[in-house]
């Protein structure tokens, strides 16, 4: 900028300038820029110009240069500014799409999005807006396992058959045992939670001993049939089979689901099952515990009673499980089962498909 240009205001353009502070209905942008430029044109210093309009050496000196260019018109218009940046080319897309999807960072298991950016050379919210565009997420991973039961279509069959068309005059319950359920009490009293500020409790913990949840989810009804014990071998098993003997009627064939651990099929479970036919044993595929609907119970409970639990014996954490089993058969609901075995096979067959055409 020239420091040293003179201004003079023609008689028009001063009537107009004066006009344009004088009225209410100016924008206040165009008041001051008329200001500045009627302090230069009365020789006004650039300081006191800078103190009586409160804007800086630059600003004054833009407008008396706009001014000298392009007379009163240029004050009432802003200069064009540069338009928003070039959209991502469509190479540019593909190449980050590709490097997500197939190719590895150095000493790295996926990218970020800084380092896929350095590596591109873009900035990190545009590799953010392309993942966001084409559903890329690098930094989660989903666990799977495909059950390598060679009876599985027939289990899957039987199992689902259960849940969506249970037989006449029987009640069908799915069982298991939640093992190794630890009482543990915190080293140090939490904060409770108040507002802003969530509740804490310490990373680590005392552990007062562990004990089993035997339960038998009513697949029909919600309502959970539980206990308590030390341990879970075949003689807590058979133990809880006969509890659940006393608690159903017995005028109905029970029909249990259950996983394949080893406890389920002991010589001495056979032979108890035996002597008492009512019951009907139905075994999920190996690596399904998914099929099995009390898994689920065994989910809530954790999530609601246990996990966030402080207990300072096996007995206090024993009472809490007791507390939230009545709670919940106070007002007990089925979990509502939807994919047909069909759905189901279908598929997991997609799965081995897409794992072959992989190695």
């Amino acid at each position: 900028m020239d420091t040293d240009k003179r201004l003079l205001l023609s008689p028009e353009d001063r009537v107009r300038l004066e006009g344009w502070v004088a009225d209410r209905n100016t924008p206040q942008k165009l008041v001051w820029r008329a200001r500045i430029v009627l302090m230069w044109a009365d020789a006004s210093s650039l300081a006191s110009i800078v103190r009586t309009r409160g804007k800086t050496k630059k600003t004054a000196y833009r407008w008396r240069d706009r001014y000298l260019e392009q007379g009163v018109d240029g004050l009432a218009r802003d200069a064009t500014r540069p338009g928003r940046k070039k959209p991502l080319s469509a190479e540019v897309i593909a190449r980050v799409v590709e490097m997500t999807l197939r190719e590895k960072p150095p000493a790295a298991t996926q990218w970020s999005a800084r380092s896929l950016a350095k590596a591109v050379g873009l900035s990190h919210t545009s590799v953010q807006r392309i993942w966001v565009a084409h559903g890329l997420k690098p930094h989660l991973t989903k666990t799977f396992k495909l059950s390598n039961d060679k009876q599985f279509v027939e289990k899957v069959t039987d199992v689902v058959g259960l849940y969506l068309d249970p037989p006449d005059r029987a009640l069908v319950f799915s069982v298991d045992e939640k093992s190794q359920i630890q009482a543990l009490d915190r080293t140090q009293p939490g904060l409770p939670m108040k507002k802003g500020r969530a509740g804490t409790m310490t990373h680590d913990y005392k552990r007062h001993g562990t004990t089993t949840l035997f339960a038998a989810l009513d697949v029909a009804t919600g309502r959970v049939i539980g206990e308590c014990m030390k341990r879970h071998r075949h003689q807590e098993w058979l133990k809880f089979l006969r509890l659940i003997d006393r608690s159903t009627p017995k005028g109905f064939d029970l029909h249990l689901i259950a996983d394949n651990y080893a406890t389920h099929k002991h010589p001495a479970v056979k032979a108890w099952l035996a002597k008492h036919p009512r019951f009907h044993m139905h075994f999920t595929p190996t690596s399904a515990s998914w099929l099995n609907q009390v898994e689920r119970f065994f989910g809530l409970i954790t999530g609601d009673r246990i996990r966030c639990g402080v207990f300072k014996s096996v007995a206090e954490l024993e009472g809490a499980i007791q507390d939230y089993l009545d709670h919940h058969n106070a007002d007990p609901k089925p979990f509502v089962w939807t994919k047909s075995a069909t759905d189901i096979l279908e598929k997991v067959a997609r799965g081995r498909q897409a794992l072959e055409s992989q190695h």
